[in-house]
């Protein structure tokens, strides 16, 4: 409820309404610049009420303003408990499935760094995901085995730029174009797989044991078994 003086300014720049609109609860609206003034006719009233209004111009020039990411960042999952630097793990899924394979380091991914070593079942160091694998009761001293230079960073592919496809390249010998391990990586491998087997030669049988892939036969139940 306003006073007499602001509501006789209102009724004044208020245009002509029909009598039909001056009953009970009719609202009529006019503009006064960025500013409507809004009068309200009730049964025994009327109120004006004040708004603003939306500019009629944008600036279109204007740069987005990026809007707040609420995304978390994803932390590193726990490792398990069974699963230490040296423990020897069979692999579920992937291409070495049903392989055994030692345990070096988790790393930031939280994925697992792992190796045959190469030399003694042909697995090379990679990256396995700890969900895909069975942590075994036996372990090698791999205290010796030095792997800070391995992380996400060092697995990572290099991009290739994509060349336009011709009649004449689609003819001609793939094979020279495959792909070889850079010089670097193999002095890694061999440098990594010098300390493993030393390791593991100091266990007898566990030689073989990495060699060997892991079966079950009828009867046999994982979930019942002592690995």
């Amino acid at each position: 409820m306003i006073d007499h003086p602001k509501l006789g300014v209102a009724l004044a720049r208020l245009r002509t309404v029909p009598p039909r609109c001056h009953s009970a609860g009719t609202r009529r609206c006019f503009s006064d610049h960025k500013i409507a003034l809004v009068l309200v006719f009730l049964p025994k009233f009327a109120v004006v009420q004040r708004l603003e209004m939306a500019p009629k111009y944008y600036a279109a020039q204007e740069a987005p303003k990026p809007k707040v990411s609420r995304k978390a960042k994803a932390a590193t999952p726990a490792l398990r408990s069974t699963i230490t630097p040296g423990t020897v793990l069979i692999l579920l899924a992937g291409r070495f499935r049903g392989k055994r394979v030692v345990f070096l380091k988790q790393l930031a991914s939280g994925l697992l760094l792992v190796t045959g070593p190469y030399k003694v079942n042909g697995i090379p160091l990679r990256r396995v995901n700890a969900a895909y694998v069975i942590a075994t009761s036996t372990s090698v001293d791999v205290s010796a085995v030095d792997v800070a230079k391995f992380d996400d960073a060092y697995f990572k592919k290099a991009s290739v730029p994509k060349i336009p496809k011709t009649e004449a390249a689609f003819f001609e010998d793939k094979t020279a174009a495959l792909s070889k391990l850079p010089e670097s990586r193999v002095a890694d491998q061999k440098k990594v797989d010098a300390a493993v087997v030393a390791a593991v030669a100091k266990v007898p049988q566990l030689a073989k044991y990495l060699k060997g892939t892991f079966t079950l036969t009828n009867g046999q139940f994982p979930h019942l078994l002592k690995f």
